[in-house]
């Protein structure tokens, strides 16, 4: 071995070996990244911020305990979502692309809608249909995903793999988007290592969300144990210089998942964070809890946590829970802090290689009575990985694809893409079909249809209740005019000069043509002239230009779809 060559546990490779792969990976594929904000805030804890060059949706952070694994960690994150077509998930791909014979994967595979919008044959398995559609109320057009919005070609799926027994189940890509988004994605240097790491993610979110759920105190970890792993002791002691709070608990609840937890406590202004990592090996799990801690964030940017709460319900809430997942801000029960832990403390360790480790985890699992589905993805020269664990891994709730699914996009959509030529019958249409939907007037329009809009476009802030209000006008309905008006009033997530010309279009309207010249001095030439165009039909929905079929007047999003086609010409 190379005296400049750094391995770490847990990895097939030295770090400089992987490195050098994945960077010349991307300059194969055309893929442009650079490393941005680096930090190291205490000792041995490194992140590292790594955003494509062409387009800003697409970044990743890495971490680490150098700056060599942290750098290495990025680079892996970004083939594993690059790998799994992640950083496309959320957004529509165009008529183009979702016209071709591959959209997704050369092995994709399309069910089309049969009459009576039942599921249809050899989709999922069995035990899978009864866990996702138990009461068969979802239509199967509801599994048309947001990405192509195909619904003349159907269902696309993708085959996983059950480990238990090899056969061969196929996901719709709806069931994966609105559900699992990224947990159990992984890219590495052997299948092994990266299957450990995709389980690890899975069951460390399994045990940090049944933790706050259920409100459960976990026992500490002795300074003596602590002290058998210098380079993460360093680490802690330094957030303690720093004047935080730090508690290091073991949380696998008994020795049953391989899961650690440290949880900062800001005496500035008692917010408090905590932080999980798994892994097979204890020291691993350990260093990974501690390094999520300050992945992208520097000391100064530890304030503004919320505080503990006592309210069961409140932090048991899905919503607490989804913002745990997205950047642990959300509130943890005073419960967690007892002096009195649910659980013994295990120093355990149970395994020594990547291929031990994932033999551990799978059987970890499988004892906690749940299946794993594996998709391998090798198409880019680099092993990635997806692997669902039906009822553990979800991030949103089970009933969230019945009454949050994302393809309520794919009937919205035709309209809105070309929305200032609908003609007034359309613009009827459009309305009813939003009041059917019950969709919320906050919901932003954008990410409901899969759109990347730009920051100076008017299409940026629009939300339902703005663009109900629009359709009012277009329609000259008074009443539904007056309404949105009201609406808009009390919304924060518009832009000033904006917000004025609604609060003008509903004064114009009150004072049906008296007191104008107040209006204009309190308004404005300008802002009043710009309503009476509004209200008049003179300018039809208020700067909001038309898309186009492929998102072609969108910058930003043209600039994600010309990476897509780095990987799928």
């Amino acid at each position: 071995m190379s005296q400049s060559e750094h391995f770490i546990p847990g990895k097939d490779a030295a770090l400089e070996t992987t490195i050098a792969r994945l960077q010349d990976r991307l300059a194969e594929l055309g893929l442009e990244v650079e490393e941005q904000c680096w930090l190291n805030s205490v000792e041995n804890v490194w992140s590292v911020h790594l955003a494509n060059k062409h387009c800003p949706l697409i970044y990743v952070n890495g971490k680490g305990a150098s700056e060599l694994a942290a750098r290495a960690s990025a680079l892996g994150e970004f083939f594993e979502r690059v790998g799994n077509n992640y950083f496309w998930s959320h957004y529509y791909l165009g008529a183009d692309i979702a016209r071709r014979d591959t959209v997704f994967f050369p092995q994709e595979r399309w069910f089309a809608l049969e009459d009576g919008d039942h599921w249809p044959e050899g989709l999922l398995n069995r035990e899978l249909k009864a866990l996702y559609n138990p009461e068969g109320a979802i239509p199967a057009s509801m599994l048309v995903e947001l990405n192509s919005g195909n619904r003349e070609r159907g269902i696309c799926t993708l085959p996983y793999l059950r480990e238990r027994d090899g056969a061969t189940t196929w996901f719709p890509i709806n069931i994966i988007g609105n559900l699992y988004v990224s947990n159990g994605m992984a890219a590495g240097n052997t299948a092994p290592e990266a299957r450990t790491q995709a389980l690890s993610e899975i069951v460390e979110r399994y045990v940090k969300f049944k933790v706050l759920r259920e409100g459960l105190c976990l026992p500490d970890v002795p300074q003596e144990t602590i002290d058998r792993y210098p380079a993460i002791a360093a680490g802690i002691r330094g957030l303690r210089d720093a004047g935080f709070g730090i508690l290091v608990k073991d949380a696998s609840l008994g020795g049953q998942f391989p899961v650690m937890n440290v949880t900062l406590l800001n005496h500035r202004d008692q917010g408090v964070f905590a932080s999980f990592g798994a892994h097979p090996r204890f020291e691993i799990a350990l260093e990974r809890a501690l390094t999520e801690l300050l992945q992208g964030r520097a000391l100064a940017q530890l304030d503004g946590f919320p505080e503990p709460g006592f309210d069961m319900d409140e932090v048991a809430d899905p919503q607490n829970l989804e913002i745990h997942f997205v950047d642990s801000s959300g509130v943890i029960a005073w419960r967690f802090f007892g002096d009195t832990p649910d659980f013994d403390f295990h120093h355990w360790n149970f395994s020594q290689t990547t291929t031990d480790d994932y033999a551990w985890i799978t059987d970890c699992i499988h004892r906690a009575g749940y299946d794993i589905y594996c998709a391998d993805f090798d198409h880019l020269g680099v092993y990635a990985c997806r692997i669902l664990v039906p009822g553990m891994s979800e991030i949103y709730p089970l009933e969230e694809l019945e009454w949050e699914n994302n393809s309520v996009g794919n009937t919205l959509r035709p309209y809105l893409l070309r929305l200032p030529s609908l003609n007034l019958a359309e613009c009827r249409d459009l309305l009813d079909l939003l009041d059917s939907l019950g969709l919320d007037d906050l919901r932003p329009v954008p990410a409901l249809i899969g759109v990347a809009a730009d920051a100076d476009s008017a299409w940026k802030e629009l939300r339902i209740g703005e663009l109900k209000t629009l359709l009012a006008l277009a329609l000259s309905d008074e009443d539904g005019i007056r309404e949105g008006c009201d609406w808009i009033r009390h919304l924060r997530h518009m832009p000033p000069a904006r917000h004025k010309v609604y609060r003008a279009i509903a004064a114009l309207l009150d004072l049906q043509g008296d007191a104008e010249h107040s209006l204009t001095l309190l308004y404005g030439v300008d802002t009043v002239a710009q309503a009476k165009r509004v209200l008049s039909g003179e300018t039809r929905f208020f700067g909001l230009n038309e898309l186009g079929a492929n998102i072609e007047h969108s910058r930003l999003h043209q600039s994600l779809l010309a990476e897509y086609r780095k990987l799928w010409p």
